[in-house]
């Protein structure tokens, strides 16, 4: 954040060849002065003839940078795989600012009949090693990597992204009341990492905390936490892998947005459920997804979902 954006870079890396050139954009260029310039100045300034936009800005200050270029003598086409992109590298973006929070993706493994360890809480390993390296993927995509303090307690994850590509996502532990030990290995490595407890719970040493409003049941209540990490910790994009009982919290409060399983060709027929208490009582009331995208990932199955709003 604060740094030049996209199309300022490619235009200085440009130079002159970029005179009478076409500008391809995923996102309307900025028109408003922040901490740089607006880069409609840029493109006109460079020299550039034509602007293909795919999605339009819908924020008040950046917004109407087409018209801008288009005043400026800058041809300008708009709408160009618009739901592809929209869909794909901006769904984060274009989410957290409709609806005021971070976008939140719920990433869980299980076997074929749902398990996601086994009776004796053993989860090492459901799926291979390419579909947990396609996890470290989505690690990768994310501004905060969301657990639970049960997760903590039973697999002691770092929650980092291997091998170490730059970028590491915010490490949240979701804990009530501070029952995450201080050797926990998610509060230490290279990543940054929080601990979200209700609020008047004692804070036994941990070095970042967010004191947030409890539910009635004396939980964390998550629309709290996630315009928190929107306002203090600029979160746009949440990668939810907590257990059965964090997951079903999210859904249950309508807070995912996308769900990414891995599914593999293994049966346990015991052993806790990859989703619990997701607030369906009936078939009647049975949340519906919508299938976009199958795919093997080595022996494992990758499904991506997204919920069927109302």
């Amino acid at each position: 954040p604060g740094g030049p954006h996209a199309e300022v870079v490619a235009l200085t890396e440009a130079g002159e060849q970029a005179t009478g050139g076409t500008l391809v954009v995923t996102l309307e260029p900025c028109r408003h002065t922040g901490r740089t310039g607006p880069c409609t100045s840029a493109i006109h300034q460079a020299g550039i003839a034509r602007a293909v936009v795919a999605c339009l800005d819908p924020t008040t200050g950046a917004g109407g940078g087409a018209a801008v270029l288009r005043n400026a003598g800058v041809e300008v086409e708009t709408g160009v795989l618009a739901d592809e992109v929209a869909r794909g590298p901006l769904e984060a973006w274009l989410t957290s600012h409709a609806l005021g929070r971070p976008f939140v993706t719920w990433k869980y493994a299980a076997t074929l009949d749902g398990r996601s360890a086994a009776a004796d809480g053993s989860s090492r390993w459901i799926t291979g090693e390419p579909a947990r390296a396609d996890v470290h993927r989505l690690r990768a995509e994310s501004d905060a990597v969301v657990v639970g303090v049960g997760t903590v307690l039973a697999d002691d994850p770092m929650l980092d992204v291997r091998p170490d590509a730059g970028h590491q996502p915010l490490r949240v532990i979701v804990d009530s009341t501070g029952r995450t030990p201080l050797s926990a290995r998610a509060l230490a490595g290279p990543a940054p990492a929080i601990v979200a407890m209700c609020e008047h719970a004692d804070n036994p040493g941990y070095p970042r905390t967010l004191s947030l409003p409890a539910t009635a049941d004396r939980r964390v209540e998550l629309p709290s936490l996630l315009s928190r990490l929107a306002e203090r910790h600029d979160v746009v994009s949440v990668l939810l892998e907590g257990g059965p009982t964090l997951a079903g919290a999210f859904v249950a409060a309508g807070l995912v947005d996308r769900v990414v399983g891995y599914v593999a060709p293994a049966l346990l027929g015991d052993g806790p459920p990859a989703l619990a208490a997701a607030g369906v009582g009936t078939i009647s009331a049975v949340r519906r997804l919508r299938l976009d995208e199958v795919m093997r990932i080595g022996d494992d199955v990758r499904l991506t979902l997204r919920p069927l709003r109302s």
